[in-house]
């Protein structure tokens, strides 16, 4: 039987949090107001025999190289994520969308380490479901960019700075469509236009979401 290892880049992300916020280091940490649930969570996913990587600042498990799932922490819970749950079949129902435009994704929410531990064969069953994905090769059939809702506050964006709205249509649709899947996501219409304007220099310069990403870790 394979032997997983806790990946030390990882021990990092439990012990100071992502880096991603000014609470980083800190006891308000999000991290660390999920620390008991997302030690058993770690705890689970690794006895499914996944290396352990530190992906986007969090937590990510592979399989082959290929994600499968990854944790994270937020203010009124924490999650296992899975890059293909919308493949799965879910007999439990407990799946859920973690936005309203997310395709492939799909979430377990927990408040409560009882909760994981109840649930623990059945977060366990999912996972091998994902590694079975994996193994065969099944693909999400991803929509195309016309297919989504713009936000309304790029919408007003695009009125206010005609050049972006050209900018932006001028990009690949998979640039267009991780764009909007990214101002998208959060419930507040305040952080979705922080998020516009954060990304706007970006978007002009022709680039990607992930474009910066990957070029910092060349």
């Amino acid at each position: 039987m394979k032997i997983n290892k806790r990946n030390p880049k990882v021990d990092v992300y439990f012990r100071v949090g992502c880096g991603r916020c000014p609470l980083v280091n800190t006891p308000e940490c999000k991290v660390h107001n999920w620390a008991e649930e997302l030690a058993k969570l770690r705890e689970i996913v690794l006895d499914c025999e996944l290396d352990e990587e530190l992906k986007w600042s969090h937590p990510v498990y592979t399989f082959q190289q290929n994600n499968i799932v990854m944790t994270g922490a937020f203010k009124e819970n924490c999650v296992l994520s899975f890059f293909k749950g919308v493949l799965l079949k879910d007999e439990s129902k407990i799946l859920q969308k973690p936005g309203e435009n997310t395709q492939a994704g799909r979430v377990i929410r927990f408040t409560d380490v009882r909760q994981i531990i109840g649930l623990q064969s059945v977060i366990k069953a999912y996972i091998y479901e994902a590694v079975e994905i994996e193994k065969n090769g099944l693909k999400v059939v991803f929509r195309e960019t016309n297919d989504f809702t713009l936000p309304k506050e790029l919408e007003t964006k695009f009125t206010e700075k005609p050049a972006l709205r050209s900018a932006f249509f001028a990009l690949t649709q998979g640039r267009q469509k991780d764009y909007i899947l990214h101002f998208s996501q959060p419930k507040q219409s305040k952080t979705r236009s922080e998020r516009i304007e954060k990304c706007t220099p970006q978007i002009m310069s022709g680039k990607g979401l992930r474009d910066n990403y990957a070029m910092k870790k060349h």
